[in-house]
């Protein structure tokens, strides 16, 4: 594990939380209300207000020069309080207590976009000899990172298909762990991304814990998986033996399509050192964006019911439609291994998809260009219906080899369902689909 930099600078919490009522546990949709925030701190405002400051104010020269014994280690014990809005603002901790109510984890970070959180966890626990492990597919800038940047800085990796089995997954981690001692390095982290972007594919998160454990110190190598196509409603991964959660709250989180932010979530003793890295780098997310993520998580629950009810009346009529291939949505698993893994990790099949046209490239886009009410982008997770063509946009930079054994083929259109009316977006399909 990387040594973090301590003491750090621990979030301020200004009252108990109240998290059960008469013994009753509270739900993270009811959390999601008031949860990390003290109306009596800012004039009994019913709201967070948005900190728009760079600095904090010390109440004398004195508090000043412990806060900063407790920062460079010359006084133990660490220090508390806010100092400079590179570290972390009000807004920003209320957030991270917020997400972490809906991993069930002990702590959180929160990034200016999904690729800063990822960026700065692989950069805390990888060094030049390291080996990184991840699942396939994973999307595009992720990959990229790994393959082209980690690379860069003597960091290989070794990759296995999501939907790998138990003995798979022990074959690929003695090639790493072999890779690593050959290079004097260690096998530094197993990221996954399940769901895999564009796929939908899953990993067997319980068995990759297994083959981890089996093989690799688990103090030493943790398990983190971006769980942006599910997370956090429908898959709760620490749950199942992930050490870190990563995510683009940009999608569902935010939900609105109107800002960029990423996030972890796990154990202080995973977060604390990725903590002390973000500090330096910056890349937090900022006051207004986490004062906006803040609005959005009041109506995450309600928003990801009514998109995934949406979905699966729309792949109802999808997949048996003349000009459909197939439709890689979860709710329509047959059986097999990723139905058992849907079955055992997931409470709910999201409403992202894959749908395969019949034909290619060509057909794929007059499908693309003849909608209507579906809008022709990327991201996804928003309260509208946003449809878009991976291997032509988001994954074009991926290998083409790659992209064929991961599955990401010429007639695979990604969809994202929102939240408008079923029977308008099926209409919308079905006239696209007449013009293919």
């Amino acid at each position: 594990m990387a040594d973090p930099v301590k003491p750090l600078t621990p979030r301020r919490k200004p009252k108990p939380e109240v998290a059960t009522v008469g013994g009753h546990k509270l739900k993270p949709s009811t959390l999601m209300m008031g949860y990390g925030y003290d109306p009596v701190l800012s004039e009994g405002s019913l709201k967070p207000p948005i900190f728009l400051t760079s600095t904090f104010v010390f109440e004398s020269a004195e508090a000043g020069k412990r806060h900063f014994e407790g920062i460079t280690g010359k006084r133990p014990g660490g220090t508390d309080g806010l100092v400079y809005s590179r570290f972390n603002g009000p807004n920003q901790e209320i957030l991270e207590d917020r997400l972490s109510v809906w991993d069930g984890a002990e702590d959180a970070l929160v990034f200016s976009s999904g690729m800063t959180a990822i960026c700065v966890l692989m950069m805390t626990y990888c060094e030049a000899g390291d080996v990184i492990v991840h699942s396939g597919p994973l999307y595009a800038a992720s990959e990229g990172f790994v393959a082209k940047w980690l690379s860069k800085f003597g960091v290989p990796h070794v990759n296995f298909p999501a939907g790998a089995t138990r003995e798979e997954l022990d074959a690929i981690l003695a090639e790493a762990k072999a890779m690593a001692a050959e290079q004097g390095g260690k096998v530094a982290m197993i990221f996954l991304e399940s769901p895999g972007n564009p796929t939908n594919a899953l990993v067997d998160i319980e068995a990759v814990r297994a083959a981890r454990d089996a093989a690799l110190d688990p103090a030493e190598t943790p398990i983190a998986i971006d769980n942006t196509f599910l997370g956090p409603l429908w898959q709760s991964p620490l749950e199942h033996g992930a050490d870190i959660v990563a995510y683009s709250l940009t999608k569902y989180a935010g939900g609105h399509s109107d800002l960029v932010a990423g996030g972890i979530s796990g154990a202080k003793v995973w977060m604390d050192p990725v903590r002390s890295l973000r500090n330096t780098m910056g890349g937090i997310c900022d006051p207004n964006t986490a004062w906006m993520l803040l609005r959005s998580l009041e109506t995450l629950e309600i928003r990801m019911q009514r998109a995934t009810e949406n979905a699966i009346r729309v792949c109802d009529f999808l997949k048996d439609h003349p000009k459909v291939e197939g439709v890689g949505f979860l709710g329509l698993l047959p059986e097999g291994r990723q139905k058992d893994i849907y079955d055992r990790h997931c409470s709910g099949p999201g409403s992202t998809f894959s749908l395969f046209i019949k034909g290619g490239e060509a057909e794929s886009f007059r499908f693309l260009d003849a909608l209507k009410v579906a809008k022709l982008a990327v991201s996804l997770g928003g309260t509208e219906t946003l449809a878009s063509h991976p291997a032509a946009m988001t994954h074009l930079s991926v290998p083409d080899a790659r992209k064929k054994a991961m599955g990401i083929t010429d007639n695979l259109v990604r969809i994202s369902i929102g939240i408008e009316d079923a029977d308008d977006l099926i209409a919308d399909f079905d006239q696209a689909l007449a013009e293919v």
